[in-house]
């Protein structure tokens, strides 16, 4: 029955003209969470093969702003005007020319006419992103904390105050540890498995909502500030 469930995504996302299947992956967990507001600014971490991008643009409408970010080129170009695609490491926080490319892509992207600001700020980051897997369970699980992490730390400067934020993982030992990191950077962070996961996959999304700024990072000891309305709240 499960096999039959997975191929269901796998041929609806080809009638549909979805990159892949993981589109739906998207689609339930803002269905069910209220991820994306009409006009906003959302950057796909990792966003090969592209389905994110395509549910997210739909979700954020023709005002809003799609910028992908991947290791490698996507092999296709996307019709929509206000989806954009860089090449590069996100994890690589020395690189002055990604920066500068997701500046400026952002603001060249926006229907604002606000000035360029020096950060990319973002309504909503996604990622889907995985390690290179080896077969090792707790192996690929260390790895793919070791990206949430990394999500959790380009936050800063790139996540708007009240912003949102879907980020896999693969389940293991640290999982508890990340998503009490969540919710001291967030008004609110749950574990979510949507029905188009594998029903092998050791995946899960922490959803989180609600952005607390950058100035939680550096006041877990005081009293902390007034938090910004959650953005987008919903079920």
């Amino acid at each position: 029955m499960s096999h039959e469930i997975h191929d269901h995504y796998f041929h609806q996302a080809k009638r549909e003209g979805y990159r892949s299947r993981a589109a739906y992956k998207l689609k339930e967990i803002n269905d069910r969470k209220k991820i994306f507001t009409k006009g906003d600014a959302v950057l796909d971490c990792g966003c090969a093969p592209g389905s994110w991008l395509q549910v997210a643009e739909q979700c954020i409408g023709p005002r809003g702003v799609v910028i992908g970010i991947d290791l490698n080129p996507l092999p296709h170009s996307f019709q929509q005007r206000n989806i954009h695609v860089i090449t590069g490491d996100l994890n690589d926080v020395t690189d002055e020319h990604l920066h500068e490319a997701l500046v400026q892509t952002r603001a060249a992207m926006s229907s604002s006419d606000k000035p360029v600001e020096t950060q990319p700020c973002f309504d909503v980051i996604l990622s889907d992103m995985a390690p290179k897997t080896t077969g090792q369970k707790s192996s690929d699980h260390h790895a793919s904390a070791r990206l949430v992490d990394m999500l959790f730390d380009r936050c800063r400067g790139l996540l708007e105050p009240g912003g949102n934020l879907v980020v896999k993982v693969f389940e293991g030992e640290r999982s508890p540890d990340l998503l009490a990191r969540a919710r001291q950077l967030f008004d609110n962070a749950k574990g979510f498995k949507p029905q188009a996961s594998r029903q092998h996959s050791t995946e899960m999304y922490i959803v989180a909502k609600g952005y607390i700024g950058a100035t939680q990072h550096t006041q877990t000891h005081m009293t902390p500030p007034p938090r910004p309305k959650p953005r987008g709240w919903g079920g």
